[in-house]
């Protein structure tokens, strides 16, 4: 593999990719460590440290993947999130939207038209996140209700900055520059697709989450190295199921009749159709992320230290992630999006009548309608061991929360979404530089 990876160096063309992929991902790094314009830096760090662990839930999956940078309120405070978020949207109005379906089957230029869309659905949602974020943070509910915004040393944004800008100013600039930080990630994001390695957008978001693994990490050690070893142990583990069930998939094969195109033969080649055990990816785990953390969101509207008995219910078996209830309803939740997601993303009366334009059929099978009955078979059936296995990785941590101290793994990242997206990032980016190094007869990384 190193031999490998020195070959890719070795190539002009790609030494420039990887070097260029590096360089954005060192911007993007950059932007999310510079504060936000009217954000008092000290006073902001004073709040982290009395916050500590605290934080509420319902960010600490979003400052994971923006790296850290929402809690800092910096330029890229808003990451990658609003982009998925428009993306998600977007193939789900795909579904039910005939423009939008009749987009997609236009091929490149309509597809190219989707992208703009979720472009301006992205600035969209990037300048509702920030003023949300904003209004959380001037209540200090983002930071877990752990600092008293009448103290002027937690006050996160003064009432007038030191050069003397209006409040309502400073608020209107901040939120254009979080709004602005988001532009720029997309940007950066394709051109790394277009110019670096891999897709942009998902090697920033495995950026962001790798950044934070030191710092989580020392946590863990600060518990004692026989935790820590564990930790590593288990986390090695999860890694090589991830990777085991992320490479696996069921090959329908199909053969293609011969056919006669004026004096030239065409057809009478064989593949096959990759049905993957984990077809629907990671957005099941987003989607019941998601919802999970509506009843916490809802908790933050009244007083925490008066909560009457149904809220006191809620806050004790729905949102605690060390509650069997909340386990119990994560992990069904997560079965049910990967059959939904999976049930619009993959059609296969569309992939059944395909075939039969172009000549194609499975052995065995009569084309069209028992063609699309047998992969709809075929899908329930593999779509079941996917979703338990997206399920059980992404319960891991509630697990870990049990076991070890739960304030000191708020942000625990060795398990579910982010162990999920770092290691399909990581195998598809291989996957990309091994092709290349294929073309250039060299020896790749996975043998």
């Amino acid at each position: 593999m190193l031999s490998a990876f020195l070959s890719a160096f070795r190539t002009p063309d790609l030494r420039k990719k990887l070097l260029f992929t590096v360089g954005m991902i060192a911007v993007y790094r950059l932007g999310a460590t510079l504060p936000g314009p009217g954000v008092s830096y000290v006073n902001l760090q004073n709040c982290l440290k009395v916050a500590e662990n605290d934080t509420s839930g319902v960010f600490t999956l979003l400052n994971l993947f923006s790296g850290g940078a929402l809690l800092s309120l910096s330029v890229f405070a808003l990451g990658i999130m609003p982009y998925i978020t428009a993306s998600i949207i977007l193939q789900l109005l795909t579904v039910v939207v005939p423009r939008f379906e009749q987009l997609r089957k236009e091929g490149q230029s309509g597809q190219a038209k989707i992208t703009q869309y979720t472009r301006y659905l992205t600035l969209g949602l990037a300048v509702l996140q920030s003023a949300s974020f904003i209004a959380l943070a001037r209540s200090g509910t983002i930071f877990g209700n752990q600092c008293p915004q009448s103290d002027a040393q937690f006050t996160i944004i003064p009432n007038m900055s030191s050069e003397g800008m209006p409040y309502w100013l400073t608020l209107t600039t901040l939120v254009i520059t979080m709004t602005a930080g988001t532009g720029v990630i997309m940007w950066l994001g394709e051109l790394i697709t277009d110019r670096g390695v891999g897709n942009g957008m998902s090697v920033l978001i495995f950026t962001s989450i790798a950044a934070r693994l030191p710092a989580e990490g020392w946590k863990i050690r600060e518990q004692g190295w026989g935790k820590f070893s564990l930790v590593i142990i288990m986390v090695l583990l999860v890694i090589a199921l991830v990777v085991f069930i992320e490479q696996a998939q069921r090959r329908i094969p199909v053969q293609y009749a011969k056919r006669m195109v004026g004096r030239r033969m065409y057809g009478g080649t064989s593949t096959y159709i990759p049905l993957k055990v984990n077809q629907a990816g990671v957005v099941p785990v987003i989607f019941a992320s998601s919802l999970l953390y509506l009843p916490q969101l809802l908790l933050q509207f009244f007083d925490q230290n008066n909560l009457n008995g149904w809220q006191r219910w809620v806050n004790d078996h729905i949102v605690s992630a060390t509650a069997w209830e909340h386990i119990v309803i994560y992990f069904l939740m997560i079965i049910f999006f990967t059959y939904f997601y999976v049930s619009i993303t993959f059609n296969p009366t569309e992939v059944a009548d395909n075939m039969k334009k172009y000549g194609g059929f499975i052995p065995g099978i009569r084309p069209g309608r028992p063609t699309a009955d047998y992969l709809d078979f075929i899908l329930s059936r593999i779509t079941l061991p996917g979703s338990l296995y997206l399920g059980l990785i992404s319960v891991l941590p509630n697990f870990m929360f049990i076991w070890l101290d739960k304030q000191q793994f708020q942000n625990f990242p060795f398990g579910g979404t982010a162990v999920l997206i770092m290691v399909g990032v990581g195998l598809e980016t291989v996957k990309q530089i091994e092709s290349q190094l294929m073309q250039r007869n060299y020896e790749g990384f996975l043998r």
